[in-house]
């Protein structure tokens, strides 16, 4: 085996230069080289979990049982033990299951004047409360301009009001504020910048309507700002999932839901209101909740199940008997949106890149893992998670719930949508500069002749939108690397353009198949990539921190305390 091994490596160390123009990984960092990864085997996973038979792997449906079947069969294969300490692969995680009756109509109203808008194409609307019915009245409609609360930037878009039993109309996004230097360009000291934080998400929008007591929470779409188009939304119209609760969510706002732009626009042309001008008063931290006059009328008739959805988690146990009992975690979510509504004449949502690609690096990192002579000094978990797409489930499952102490995880490494398009010249990672695992990746990168860059699109936020954030949340390094845009042999800006199609077409569609023009030599090479961060900090002579200043810091430090 360790003549395999050594074999092995002499082979991947040729393979990584290859991919990366010819350089090699410097002698004083080879001593672990970088593994072997079979592109073909990628694929054939990715092939078989975006397949047909797996009926888009939706949480509680016969895909989910095909889906964890399949990935406790590779794991074993692969020489992964059980993940979980009972002795199984699985960690089970209650959810419920709720699908509205899409006949649903909104219906705003003005005095005598009504406007009723139409399920899907006007507005989505779903809840999370577990009950069969739920709706709202004549509630009076409020905008709230970016409904944040964010003390560090000394903002307020509530400013007192009364919101119980009305309903909320909010924009997606952060407040958009210019910087007083340079009024063409955001603020890079408040939210961000160009750079969506966390109160920028709609997850942080519906928690806001549940904090302040509405009935109804109405989010108004726009595609730049929510970095996606309304058929995106669209697709949330099948059975959503939400984790269970002991007070059956009751406390969550009735109602929440999207409206195209269109319908916002028309909505404040009813209110006597200009919704421009309206939008540039929310880049304020002047400005004032707004009473519309209108009230909002909706009834959602549901139909609930309660499931035990589950994580498939595999375990390469470490080393050394002094370090085993401490974890480095790798995470990809196995789930995508199931049999929804057809997009010419397809229903079944494949999810091929997102993340049927995860899930294939996870079981071959997995392998690599296995097969070393001399495997990592501390424990290795790959953990391919489910409900992702319904907001972070399985992961956040996990955090709250977890198998081993977070005190004694080291960081968390997450592959959400792998490179299918060839080799990079750069990788980038979102939250540029959170925490050491950012150190990490770039001498990794640089060891194979690229570079590390920030996220192309900050303005996605994309660091509070996959599995690895929950984990973040709890104070657990974690990081969310992505596909270069530099690739090899492609003109200036053709990965941004492919990534611009991607987002318009593919995403979260059916149409998110294998492609024939796949190339998975980028996959092979981010994979390698992925592998020797978590192997390095697996035998790190310390835990990886946040960064002074960084958001999680100060609850990892309190964990961390004697």
């Amino acid at each position: 085996m360790k003549k395999l091994w050594m074999a092995v490596l002499a082979a991947s160390v040729a393979v990584a230069a290859a991919s990366c123009g010819g350089t090699r990984p410097p002698a004083a960092s080879a001593a672990v080289s970088f593994p072997a990864i079979d592109g073909n085997k990628v694929l054939e996973h990715t092939r078989t979990l975006s397949s047909d038979q797996f009926e888009g792997r939706a949480p509680g449906t016969h895909g989910e049982d095909l889906t964890v079947a399949y990935i406790t069969e590779q794991y074993k294969k692969a020489g992964l033990q059980p993940g979980n300490p009972d002795g199984t692969y699985v960690q089970k995680v209650p959810m419920v299951g709720i699908v509205t009756d899409q006949k649903a109509v909104l219906t705003f109203r003005k005095g005598a004047k009504t406007r009723d808008l139409k399920w899907r194409d006007d507005f989505v609307a779903w809840t999370q409360r577990v009950t069969d019915q739920v709706g709202v009245d004549k509630s009076p409609m409020v905008f709230v301009g970016y409904g944040v609360q964010a003390p560090e930037y000394n903002w307020d878009d509530y400013k007192g009001v009364d919101l119980k039993g009305k309903t909320m109309v909010v924009l997606v996004g952060d407040p958009p504020v210019p910087d007083p230097a340079n009024p063409a360009e955001l603020d890079p000291k408040t939210f961000g910048g160009r750079a969506m934080t966390y109160y920028g998400r709609w997850t942080y929008k519906y928690e806001m309507g549940q904090k302040m007591g509405a009935a109804a929470v109405i989010i108004v779409h726009e595609t730049e700002p929510a970095s996606y188009p309304f058929s995106v939304v669209q697709g949330k119209t099948a059975e959503q999932f939400t984790l269970a609760a002991p007070d059956d969510n009751m406390t969550r706002a009735a109602v929440e839901g999207w409206i195209t732009h269109d319908q916002a626009r028309a909505l404040f042309a009813m209110a006597g209101q200009d919704y421009e001008a309206l939008k540039k008063t929310a880049r304020s931290r002047d400005f004032k909740p707004v009473p519309l006059g209108v009230t909002a009328s909706v009834t959602l008739h549901n139909t609930v199940r309660r499931i035990d959805s589950r994580n498939v988690i595999g375990k390469i146990e470490g080393s050394d008997p002094a370090l085993k009992n401490e974890y480095v975690i790798y995470t990809a979510h196995w789930d995508h949106f199931g049999v929804g509504v057809p997009v010419n004449g397809d229903p079944v949502y494949h999810g091929a890149v997102d993340n049927a690609t995860g899930v294939a690096g996870l079981i071959e990192i997995g392998r690599a893992f296995a097969a070393m002579p001399v495997r990592p000094k501390r424990t290795i978990l790959m953990m391919a998670v489910t409900g992702e797409e319904q907001g972070l489930l399985g992961s956040g499952y996990y955090a709250a719930n977890p198998l081993y102490p977070l005190a004694k995880t080291l960081g968390v490494v997450n592959m959400d949508a792998l490179n299918v398009l060839g080799q990079t010249k750069d990788l980038t990672i979102t939250g540029l500069g959170n925490s050491d695992l950012d150190d990490y990746a770039a001498k990794v990168a640089a060891e194979q002749g690229r570079v590390i860059k920030p996220d192309p699109a900050p303005e996605r936020g994309g660091f509070y939108r996959s599995d690895h954030f929950p984990f973040a949340q709890m104070g657990v390094p974690a990081l969310a690397s992505g596909a270069g845009i530099d690739y090899v042999g492609r003109p200036e800006g053709w990965g941004k353009a492919r990534m611009a199609d991607f987002t318009a077409h593919d995403y979260h569609q059916p149409s998110d198949k294998v492609k024939p023009n796949w190339d998975m030599s980028g996959a092979v090479q981010d994979l390698q990539y992925y592998w020797m961060v978590g192997y390095r900090v697996a035998q790190a002579d310390r835990y990886p921190q946040w960064k002074p200043g960084t958001e999680f810091k100060a609850r990892r430090d309190a964990m961390l305390k004697p």
